[in-house]
């Protein structure tokens, strides 16, 4: 049997006294906007929406780790790595993150293997988040 997959959405957990905080991050830094908000099991579930793209918060943890602030120290195989949005300008992406106070934590670094320059934030409960310019194999941009 062949699978047929298409991306629906990461989920991030948050605490209930991190929720509010991290919608407002999402949506100030990123431009992210609530599409739907309920609980459910003692959870609650807030999803996320920009240009195609949705994030689950779910708030119902009770405890973080340490928030990270140098992509390579950060992997820990208990949990996920990051995820990567894609940008077409990384560097207007990157100076736009920037005057909103939002630190990176690697890059932007370009890596020829496959085409692209990438960069790293973390959000305000410190999952990592990549971003990527696309270009075509083998012609990064210098």
């Amino acid at each position: 049997m062949t699978f047929t997959f298409s991306h629906d959405h990461l989920g991030i957990t948050v605490t209930p006294d991190e929720l509010e905080a991290t919608i407002a991050w999402y949506s100030r830094n990123l431009g992210f906007a609530v599409e739907q908000r309920f609980e459910s099991h003692g959870t609650t579930f807030v999803f996320l929406t920009a240009h195609g793209v949705r994030i689950e918060l779910l708030a119902g943890a009770s405890r973080r780790g340490v928030p990270t602030d140098d992509v390579f120290t950060s992997m820990d195989p208990s949990r996920l790595h990051h995820f990567c949005l894609a940008v077409e300008d990384l560097d207007a992406a990157v100076a736009r993150l920037l005057e909103l106070d939002v630190p990176l934590i690697g890059g932007p670094v370009e890596i020829p293997e496959i085409g692209r320059r990438i960069a790293f934030v973390a959000d305000d409960v410190g999952t990592v988040i990549e971003l990527s310019e696309p270009g075509a194999r083998g012609s990064a941009r210098p």
